[in-house]
C-alpha cells in the first residue's frame, strides 16, 4: 500500500512538473495588461494601450500553443474564431500576426515597441516582460 502512495505522489509530482507553462509577453515598456485586456488586443477590439499601438501576434494555425492560448485566454475554440475573423473581416479589420516561431516572435516583440505574444515560459529572457501565465 506504502509504495502505491509512493508511486502516486512521485507521478502527481512529475506531471506538475511536466505541466506546460506558458506567457504573454511583451518589451519592458508596455504596461502592465488584464487578461481582458489581452483578450481585446488580440480580438482588435483593443489597438492602443499608453499612446503605442499594439501588434499582436500568434503562432500558425493549430500549433499546440496557439490552441492553448486560444483555449485559456481567449476562452474561444478555432473554429469560432474562424468564424469571427471572417464576420470581421468584412469590417475591414485583420486578424494578429502569424509567426512561423517562438524565437521570431520573440525577436519581433524586442524590435517593436507595442508588439504583444505568447511563447513557452522556458523560452524567457530579462528583455522580456511578462503580462500573463497559465498553465495547460
Amino acid at each position: 500500500m506504502k509504495k502505491l502512495q509512493a508511486l502516486l505522489f512521485l507521478s502527481l509530482l512529475f506531471s506538475n512538473l511536466l505541466a506546460d507553462k506558458y506567457v504573454v509577453v511583451s518589451n519592458q515598456k508596455m504596461k502592465a495588461l488584464s487578461k481582458t485586456q489581452i483578450r481585446a488586443i488580440f480580438l482588435k477590439k483593443m489597438q492602443i494601450v499608453n499612446d503605442i499601438k499594439v501588434v499582436p501576434l500568434n503562432t500558425v494555425p493549430k500549433d499546440l500553443l496557439r490552441v492553448s492560448f486560444e483555449k485559456n485566454v481567449l476562452k474561444m475554440s478555432f473554429e469560432s474564431l474562424k468564424s469571427y475573423w471572417t464576420s470581421q473581416h468584412y469590417l475591414g479589420h485583420r486578424p494578429p500576426l502569424s509567426m512561423k516561431s517562438q524565437k521570431s516572435i520573440i525577436a519581433f516583440i524586442k524590435r517593436v515597441d507595442g508588439a504583444i505574444g505568447y511563447i513557452e515560459e522556458k523560452n524567457l529572457d530579462q528583455d522580456l516582460k511578462v503580462l500573463y501565465r497559465w498553465e495547460n
